[in-house]
Order: C-alpha cells, then structure tokens, then sequence
C-alpha cells in the first residue's frame, strides 16, 4: 500500500483560515457506503441523519495554549512548545524549543505576565526539559500567557476568537496539543436538541498530541509507526457503550480521536468495550475491520495523512478520494476550521 495511493489535489486557498461565523454553520458532505451515494448539505443537517437510540461519542479533551513566545536572558528569542507535564515534578514540561542556537541545561527564558523558565538536564535534542516559575499560580499564568497552538496550515497567528473557536464547547480534561476537530461543529444548544431527539451522547477523552501533524515519511505506508495518545474511558461510558452495541443500536463516533480509542478500548476476548486509561498507538488503514463504530462525523483532512487513511479504512479507498474530488470541485473548506464529512 503506498502513500502516493492518498494524495489529491487541494488548493490552498480552501484550507480555512478561520471558522465559521457561527459553530453550526459549516457545510455537510453526506456519504452511505451501502450505495456510495454522497450528498450535500450543512451541518445542522446531521439531526435528519440521527435517529432515536443512536450513541453519540465525543471527544472532551481540551486544548492547552501551548505555544510560548520568551526571550533568553542574553536576548535573544525564543519559542517554546508545551508537549507533556513531566510526572510528579511540580510545574516541569517537556518542551520543543525554537531559536537560533539550541538553549542547553542552566538557560534562563523571560516571558510576559512574570512567567518565568529554566532548561534542566533530562531532556533530548527533540524535547527540553524547563521549570516554569511565576509570582503566582504557575498553571493560571501558562494559561494566560500561552498561545493557541494552531496547526501549520493556518497560515495567520492566533487570535482572541482561537481561545474559544478553536475548542470544543464540551472541552473540559485539558491535555490536548490540538482540537478534536469534529467536535468544533456542535453547539451547546444544538447538543440539547439531539438529545431531545432520543439521541444519547456520551464522551470519551483522547488528548490529541504532535503526531497528528507528523507527515508519513515511508514509502510503503505499513511501515508507518504511529505517535502515542492517551485516551481514557469512564466505567459508566463504558457500560453505555456496551449496553448499545448489545442493543443493536448504532455507535457514531464524532472524529478519528473517538474512533481510535473505541477501537483500541474493544477487548478481543469478550468483544467488549474496556473502561480506563490507557494508550494507543493504533493506525487504521485499508483492510482493518472497524468492529465498533457504524458511522462517522470527521472533518476534510490532509493529502497522504494517517487520518485520510482511516476514514477510507471506514468507508473504502476509491469511494473516498471520490468524494475528496467532488468536495474540491464544489468549495468545501478544508481542515480543522473546515467543513465536514457524515459517513454512514
């Protein structure tokens, strides 16, 4: 299977660039892989393609502001990158950092709001280890100094708006490096509404790291190794979700984040989903056997992308690329401010 299989032409100036003026509005492709029928139309449409007893999962991951821009005490400038907390050491992060000469152990880093950092030994040539000081609560000001990390295709710096339009309404276990952007759709109102409609909704967390920004360097693409994520799983969620199944009742995931960790949650032994916290590395591409998810909300994603080659693990390769073609030629917009795909 090579990469060069899922690649399609895609003019830049259909990556959004911002969102929609309201979350609701962004335009809907519709696909049923039964007949390979596609049709258009627009978000809010998805009600009409929901039906009482269906299982909405979402992702409730919440994107941390991440990007820090500082200055080294002897000047010179520098970006830094929150990856991961280092575990049971206070405000200590694992950082990628971005100057003009690599900041080694000892080097002092000045940010606005008092914020304060300090490379430490630990580290790598890819991740630095740096301990935040601040004259108050250390979180609060990462929180209020910290950028938005937008994907790099968004070709503009963060704004205001990005503090809530890049974040789920429903965001609330924060850890993510990126949005589940899926999610970014739903209105709390809109949420409401289906499940007025009988539709139960449930959510899941899977904090979205770097690696789904890494392009797959290999030819032959089953020799891609996917990045890591932790996901977790309440029992109770857990419960619901095999109670569905069980019923006969249909499990929607809202992204590829929901959809990998259903998938890595079934237990191969009971055919169940397993509660708890754990992580994935899974990669899902054309020959896997979806054993969870019956249909699919997801964003337009990237040419040659692990996520392109899950959603056409989920509805077919050719019918896939199709689709992509028609949404080019009809304007969809691209990416995580984009509009989206409802595979059924």
């Amino acid at each position: 299977m090579l990469l060069s299989e899922f690649d399609f032409e895609l003019s830049p100036e259909l990556i959004a660039q911002k969102p929609t003026d309201v979350r609701t509005a962004s335009r809907m492709m519709m696909l049923t892989r039964a007949d390979e029928s596609v049709r258009l139309g627009q978000f809010s449409d998805l009600s009409e393609n929901l039906k009482s007893g269906d299982l909405l999962v979402l992702n409730d991951t919440q994107v941390i502001p991440a990007r820090l821009l500082g200055k080294k005490k002897t000047g010179g400038r520098i970006e830094v990158f929150l990856v991961r907390r280092l575990v049971g050491t206070g405000e200590s992060w694992a950082c990628m950092t971005k100057s003009s000469k690599t900041p080694k152990p000892g080097t002092s880093i000045c940010f606005s709001g008092g914020l304060e950092g300090r490379i430490v030994p630990g580290g790598d040539e890819t991740l630095k280890h740096v301990v935040f000081t601040a004259a108050g609560d250390v979180s609060a000001t990462l929180d209020r100094v910290g950028r938005m990390p937008l994907p790099p295709y968004i070709d503009r710096e963060p704004e205001t708006e990005d503090r809530d339009r890049y974040q789920t309404v429903f965001a609330r276990n924060a850890g993510a490096l990126a949005a589940p952007t899926a999610g970014l759709h739903f209105s709390r109102p809109y949420l409401d509404s289906l499940q007025q409609g009988g539709v139960e909704i449930v959510f899941l967390t899977l904090h979205v790291g770097l690696g789904t920004f890494l392009p797959v360097r290999t030819d032959d693409v089953t020799e891609h190794q996917m990045h890591a994520e932790q996901y977790s799983i309440t029992e109770c969620v857990a419960e619901r979700l095999n109670r569905a199944r069980k019923e006969g009742r249909r499990v929607v995931a809202v992204g590829t984040t929901v959809a990998r960790a259903l998938e890595s949650a079934l237990c191969s032994q009971d055919n169940t989903i397993q509660s708890g916290t754990a992580t994935t590395d899974i990669f899902i591409r054309p020959g896997d056997t979806f054993k969870v998810v019956d249909a699919l909300l997801t964003n337009f994603h990237l040419p040659r992308s692990t996520l392109l080659m899950l959603v056409s693990a989920f509805a077919g390769k050719d019918f896939i690329l199709s689709a992509y073609g028609q949404a080019v030629r009809e304007r969809f917009r691209f990416f995580s401010y984009g509009d989206c795909m409802f595979i059924q």
